[in-house]
């Protein structure tokens, strides 16, 4: 298990997992056991919506477990289903619910093309119009389409909410184009590969005050544990790594990211 690889370190305290899906039925055998993890080292993390029914999981989770916050919203995979009955749901979700702190996972998906394109442009653009109305941060899936995320943001560049390039597959070139558009930069599992080396370059050189870290977990395990089911502790990984490509302390990042994470998602 990552814990063994993990105990060849001092562990990191208060670490921030920024995106996971603890609700996903692969954790149905020890989620527990992953809480305890958390628990002693005093992570937080959030669970965050895909579709409606795991957005309903994610707000359930928050309510009864202290270190874990949801987040609400209907990814581009899903956004075939997507219906206008949606909207009160969620705006519901994201006025009532003080631990619901974003809207999202929303975006646009061209790898797999699980919706057509055409309705993933326009889900995306009608809940990132509903996240700026109600006054909350967004968190972005991009996936081989980052030349029409940028284009509507861009078209909604006067009534654009807060946004955070979650798991991050974009170049320098990109990411600076979404950092100019006020969003953070979020970075995953990818980061730790040897072969992203363009996600290297924009580690090193973003700005701190812009880098949130996270796990997607179960997806994406980094390096050593690729190949694994993931889960929230391995975001001590992420940490260390790009502290390493800084020349940073990780407890340092750790913090920071920490910091970064709880002002966009409005934490107190």
């Amino acid at each position: 298990m990552s814990k063994q690889v993990l105990a060849e370190y001092p562990p990191l305290i208060g670490l921030f997992d920024t995106h996971s899906h603890p609700n996903d039925n692969r954790f149905d055998a020890d989620r527990e056991e992953v809480f305890a993890r958390m628990r002693q080292t005093e992570m937080i993390s959030v669970c965050v919506g895909a579709d409606m029914a795991s957005s309903a999981e994610s707000v359930e989770l928050a309510r009864r477990e202290p270190m874990y916050y949801a987040s609400v919203g209907v990814h581009p995979h899903d956004a075939k289903d997507f219906t206008d009955a949606d909207i009160p749901v969620l705006t519901r979700w994201l006025t009532t619910e003080e631990k619901v702190v974003a809207l999202g996972e929303i975006g646009l998906d061209y790898y797999y093309d699980l919706s057509p394109r055409d309705v993933q442009k326009d889900v995306f653009a009608r809940q990132l119009d509903l996240a700026y109305e109600l006054d909350k941060p967004v968190i972005l899936h991009i996936r081989d389409a980052h030349g029409d995320v940028i284009d509507i943001l861009r078209a909604h560049r006067n009534r654009l909410p807060k946004c955070v390039v979650h798991c991050c597959s974009a170049s320098w070139e990109s990411a600076k184009v979404y950092m100019n558009m006020d969003c953070m930069i979020s970075f995953a599992g990818p980061v730790t590969l040897k072969r992203s080396v363009h996600l290297h370059e924009v580690a090193v050189n973003m700005p701190l005050d812009r880098m949130m870290i996270e796990t997607d977990s179960p997806y994406l395990a980094p390096e050593p544990v690729r190949g694994r089911r993931n889960d929230p502790c391995n975001v001590a990984h992420v940490c260390r790594f790009i502290a390493n490509l800084r020349g940073m302390d990780a407890q340092e990042l750790c913090d920071v990211t920490r910091e970064n994470g709880k002002r966009f998602y409005r934490i107190k």
